[in-house]
């Protein structure tokens, strides 16, 4: 089991940043995990990919509504993977989740059912 704990949201103006960090423990650790992920769900939508992390390549993907604002980062010391966002848009309020895969990948899975584990979410607001 990977238990997955998000943090950092929280409601930042249009143009802000947030970091969110997404820390894993459990019996098996970050280290079984292939990929990491974050994704984000607004209300009435479904969830969507926003980036994700290749553990053994250090490879990374990002959605294309985010590319070039958003940032994804993995501390192994820490077991953490780190979302950092700036230039936020309204559009970018929404829950955000962390998730987990832990069987082999070759590239990193956009789609939800591709990904182990999901943390609880953490709500990210963007005023305008």
């Amino acid at each position: 089991q990977v238990q997955l704990v998000e943090s950092g949201g929280g409601l930042v103006q249009v143009g802000g940043s947030l970091r969110l960090s997404c820390t894993a423990s459990g019996r098996t650790v970050s280290s079984r995990t292939m990929a990491m992920g974050w994704f984000r769900q607004a209300p009435g939508k479904e969830r969507e990919f926003v980036a994700g992390i290749n553990n053994i390549t250090a490879r990374t993907l990002y959605a294309d509504s985010v590319k070039g604002r958003f940032t994804i980062s993995r501390d192994n010391a820490k077991n953490t993977v780190d979302l950092q966002m700036n230039s936020l848009k309204s559009e970018d309020t929404a829950v955000y989740y962390c998730a987990a895969r832990i069987d082999y990948v070759l590239k990193i899975p956009t789609a939800t059912p591709a990904y182990n584990y999901w943390g609880q979410g953490t709500q990210v607001t963007v005023s305008s």
